[in-house]
């Protein structure tokens, strides 16, 4: 298995990351346009989306507390623990990928220093699920970076060869890691 995966990363070329420094780009330029580059820009345009997905969400709160548990790395990485043994190269990206992400995330909340919405809205406005956090910190989201990058390493990881099996194989953990951000409104969905 440590074999395949060796032969998967040495097909990784600069090519593949064109696609998320557009996405980031197209990011950037859409919040520019909408004047959300000021934290009270950002608020104001996701406060509809926050309140509206908050209303979905919070009917199924122990869903989305059992979901979001998946964005804490000690929980994520523990499901892929035993990968340590058959596929040790993995776990080297797993490890390196977590270190700079965590080291990146820290760099981005002091940068930013977008409030959460228990620091904005009246805490009677929207459905908590789990400790209400108050603080200046949510963005770029900790448990979104996790699942994101650790589901990354593992589109790579065990990237299929056939053109078709590639598609669904991207589509099916894009999904998955949209699914557990969307669950964390705690950290992506309120990151306002």
């Amino acid at each position: 298995m440590n074999l395949k995966i060796c032969n998967n990363y040495s097909r990784l070329n600069p090519s593949l990351f064109i696609l998320p420094v557009f996405l980031l780009f197209s990011i950037v330029v859409f919040l520019y346009s909408r004047n959300a580059l000021s934290i009270d820009g950002y608020i104001q345009i996701q406060k509809d989306s926050f309140f509206s997905a908050n209303h979905i969400l919070g009917q199924y709160p122990n869903l989305q507390y059992n979901l979001t548990q998946f964005g804490d790395a000690l929980i994520f990485l523990s499901f892929l623990s035993i990968f340590i043994v058959y596929a040790p190269k993995m776990w080297e990206a797993l490890v390196l990928g977590s270190l700079v992400s965590c080291l990146l995330s820290y760099i981005l909340k002091q940068i930013f220093g977008v409030p959460r919405p228990a620091a904005v809205f009246d805490n009677d406005s929207f459905i908590i699920v789990g400790k209400t956090l108050a603080g200046h910190n949510s963005l770029p989201s900790g448990h979104s970076i996790t699942i994101f990058t650790t589901l990354t390493i593992l589109l790579f990881t065990y990237m299929p060869c056939e053109l078709k099996h590639k598609i669904l194989w991207f589509f099916l953990i894009i999904t998955t890691g949209l699914i557990f951000a969307l669950t964390n409104l705690n950290s992506i969905i309120n990151s306002i």
